[in-house]
């Protein structure tokens, strides 16, 4: 998921190209695993993989650490917030999220307004399965990595519960609220081959018609901050 959704200047994400924050998905943290930083080249918008249901994630697999690192290491190079296996051309129930940035970078109102019970979170999430959705739901803008330069308002419920495992295979199942279900929701629909554009109206995707023809099929590079 794209971060460059916001209307206002102080939400604005833009404000932390040039920052990074210790914790998951920096460098320093995978320093450990002596494994090779990789910047991944991201599918765009097209390629048959990202309509695929993605595939569960064995504990056995001896790639999954590595990608995970990489994951990390493209979404924070590419700026964003979120950011899903099929992507990056793995069809494997995995994404990583990452709120926190947006938190940091927003002013008091906005985290009010955006964040409910957390503070943002950098979190890794395996075989991820929403188990309850709240009642409530939010219009706000999105975008998408896969999809460059467009964004669109879609309604997310604002409060979400779920199960997956995080990057040690321990299962977890947690309730967030606010700014990042949203993320996660997106992310989530991701493995299951569902876009964001998806659940727009069906007049909305008419207009956007066009728009979408002329992107581009294949890969898009990612570039460092």
């Amino acid at each position: 998921m794209s971060t460059k959704v916001y209307k206002s200047q102080e939400t604005n994400p833009e404000c932390r190209k040039n920052t990074k924050t210790e914790g998951i998905g920096t460098v320093s943290l995978w320093e450990k695993y002596k494994f090779k930083v990789m910047i991944l080249p991201i599918v765009c918008y097209g390629n048959n993989i990202l309509r695929r249901h993605c595939d569960t994630v064995s504990p056995d697999d001896p790639t999954i650490m590595n990608l995970i690192k990489d994951m990390w290491e493209t979404l924070n190079a590419a700026d964003g917030c979120g950011l899903a296996a099929p992507q990056v051309n793995r069809s494997l129930k995995l994404f990583v999220v990452n709120s926190r940035d947006t938190y940091l970078n927003m002013g008091n109102q906005a985290r009010q307004l955006y964040f409910e019970g957390d503070t943002g979170i950098e979190e890794t999430f395996i075989n991820a399965e929403i188990i309850e959705y709240g009642d409530e739901e939010v219009a706000d803008d999105e975008g998408c990595l896969s999809m460059p330069d467009l964004s669109e308002t879609v309604n997310r419920s604002w409060r979400i519960t779920v199960k997956y495992h995080d990057r040690q295979f321990r299962e977890q199942i947690r309730t967030f609220s606010g700014y990042t279900p949203r993320v996660i929701q997106h992310e989530y629909d991701h493995t299951l081959g569902i876009l964001y554009i998806d659940r727009l109206s069906a007049l909305r995707k008419q207009l956007l018609r066009n728009r979408l023809k002329k992107m581009q099929k294949g890969i898009k590079r990612v570039k460092f901050q």
